[in-house]
């Protein structure tokens, strides 16, 4: 489930609240308003979700201040629903297949259209039988699918490594903004930082500098590089601790790289020892 935000106003809606499902694939959407809160979203959840479908063994969703919010945990807690929460910068897409309405895989019926008569006089049984037998063809063809992706897509898979607490890893610059006045001019890799914990399986907690502090900790495992694999020509290092001298701190210069000129001042690129 995500929120689709900055809509143009419309009886005092600005929001979607959009929940899919993952196995018929049926969309729910849930028009909100800019001043809602948790408690809010919670009670429509339960009015308009809970109150005409079954219970969810899990709900996937970003990391927006909603999801993480302790009364939005709770609610999940005590309906033994899981949280499964994505990472920093690792969008995910599910490969689209052919299949029944998400309205007959789940009511084991077509919706009916005011302008044509169709006979409800279905037995319980007959409907349960017919009900099931969709499912499992859904299910069937989603585990298909599944492996149809996996085959082509392991052709081209690396190996990822496995890093554990106390690692040193590279950290892929590709979704942080630096300083640079252009990506292009950027180096690849950052770092290096250590390894604080792991999160699931290929996710992991660095321990960044105290000015990354918007910086989200948890990364996934495709923007990391181990310290010992990566060319380090091509990566940024932050400066070490400074020395004490004579009551100052002072830094300990390798080289001058490159010099600037801006609004009168000179600036220099240097790479530290």
């Amino acid at each position: 489930m995500d929120f689709i935000t900055q809509l143009p106003l419309s009886k005092n809606f600005d929001s979607i609240l959009l929940v899919w499902d993952r196995f018929s694939k049926m969309e729910i959407l849930i028009a909100t308003n800019p001043t809602r809160t948790s408690l809010d979203v919670s009670q429509i959840f339960n009015s308009l979700v809970f109150s005409k479908h079954v219970l969810p063994v899990s709900i996937v969703s970003d990391r927006g201040s909603f999801f993480v919010s302790s009364l939005w945990t709770q609610f999940c807690k005590q309906l033994n629903i899981s949280r499964d929460l994505s990472t920093a910068f690792h969008p995910q897409t599910d490969g689209q297949t052919e299949r029944p309405s998400p309205f007959f895989t789940i009511y084991g019926r077509n919706p009916i259209f005011a302008l044509i008569h169709v006979s409800q006089d279905i037995p319980a049984e007959r409907l349960s039988t017919k009900l099931q037998s969709v499912q499992q063809l859904v299910k069937e063809k989603l585990v298909s699918q599944i492996r149809h992706i996996m085959k082509y897509s392991d052709r081209n898979r690396t190996i990822l490594p496995d890093f554990h607490p106390g690692h040193k890893v590279w950290l892929s610059q590709k979704n942080i903004n630096t300083k640079r006045p252009t990506k292009k001019l950027s180096e690849r890799w950052l770092g290096p930082f250590e390894v604080l914990k792991n999160i699931g399986r290929h996710a992991y907690d660095l321990k960044l500098p105290q000015q990354w502090k918007s910086v989200h900790l948890v990364f996934q495992v495709s923007l990391l590089e181990p310290v010992n694999q990566s060319n380090s020509t091509n990566v940024h290092q932050f400066p070490p601790p400074p020395v004490l001298v004579e009551e100052q701190d002072e830094w300990e210069v390798a080289q001058v790289l490159d010099s600037n000129s801006n609004r009168g001042k000179l600036w220099y690129l240097l790479e530290w020892k």
